[in-house]
C-alpha cells in the first residue's frame, strides 16, 4: 500500500505532542465568559495551545456552540482561525457563569478574572500576582462588550489588570488573552521546574528545562 502524506507526518506529530507534554501547565484552565466573536475564540484557544495552559472552558448562554468537542474541533471556522490549535486543545461548554463556577470549585480550582479595579475586591497588575499559590487556576476573560460578568468577579479570588500606559487604556480579547496567559503560564512552568508536588512539599534535584529547545533543522 502506498504511503500518504498523512501517514508520513504521523511520526512528527507524534514526537511534537511527546517533546512538549512536560512544558503543559497542569491543573491550569483559561475561562472565556459568553463570548460574541468567533474569531476572539480562535485566537484564545491558539494563545492556550501555544502556552500550554490544559483546558479552555467557554461559558456559552445562548447555545451558539455545540455540546460535544469533537463536533467543536471540526468546525472549519474555528479550526482556521486558531490556526488547527482547536484539534490540540480540550475544550468544554457551559450553559451559565453560575454552574462553571460550580464545576470549578468542586473540583477545587480557583478563579481569578481579567478586570479592572472593582471596589470592594482585591485588585492586583498583571505583574504583581503570584500564580503558583493555587493548585488548581482557572483564570477567566470577560465578553468583548461588557467584560466579565458582576457574578464571576463575586465567585473569584482577585482582579487582574494589565498595566497600560498609552491614551487609549484598552486591548482586544485575543492580545489581552495572551499577555496574561503568558506570565501566569511562565510562573506556573518555573515552578513545576522546582518542585514535584504543590505548596513547595518536594523539592527536585535538578530543575526541569522550562524553555523548549530550538530546533536547529
Amino acid at each position: 500500500m502506498e504511503e500518504t502524506e498523512t501517514d508520513k507526518t504521523k511520526p512528527s506529530v507524534r514526537k511534537r505532542a511527546d517533546a512538549i507534554k512536560p512544558y503543559r501547565c497542569k491543573n491550569l484552565i483559561a475561562v472565556i465568559e459568553n463570548p460574541k466573536n468567533i474569531k476572539n475564540i480562535g485566537t484564545i484557544i491558539r494563545n492556550v495551545n501555544a502556552m500550554g495552559v490544559e483546558k479552555v472552558y467557554i461559558v456559552d448562554p445562548g447555545n451558539s456552540f455545540p455540546e460535544d468537542w469533537q463536533e467543536l474541533r471540526e468546525r472549519r471556522a474555528l479550526s482556521k482561525l486558531s490556526v488547527s490549535a482547536i484539534k490540540w486543545t480540550f475544550v468544554k461548554r457551559f450553559d451559565s457563569t453560575e454552574a462553571c463556577c460550580d464545576h470549578l470549585e468542586k473540583k477545587n480550582y480557583v478563579s481569578i478574572v481579567t478586570s479592572p479595579h472593582v471596589k470592594g475586591k482585591k485588585s492586583i497588575y498583571l505583574d504583581e500576582g503570584d500564580y503558583t499559590e493555587a493548585p488548581k487556576l482557572a483564570v477567566w476573560f470577560g465578553n468583548e462588550g461588557h467584560g466579565i460578568s458582576p457574578l464571576a468577579v463575586e465567585r473569584s479570588e482577585m482582579c487582574v489588570a494589565i498595566p497600560m500606559f498609552g491614551m487609549i487604556e484598552s486591548l482586544n480579547l485575543g492580545t489581552s488573552s495572551g499577555i496574561v496567559l503568558y506570565e501566569v503560564t511562565k510562573q506556573r512552568r518555573e515552578y513545576q521546574s522546582k518542585y514535584r508536588k504543590r505548596f513547595k512539599q518536594s523539592k527536585r534535584d535538578e530543575p526541569l528545562p522550562t524553555v523548549m529547545p530550538r530546533d536547529e533543522s
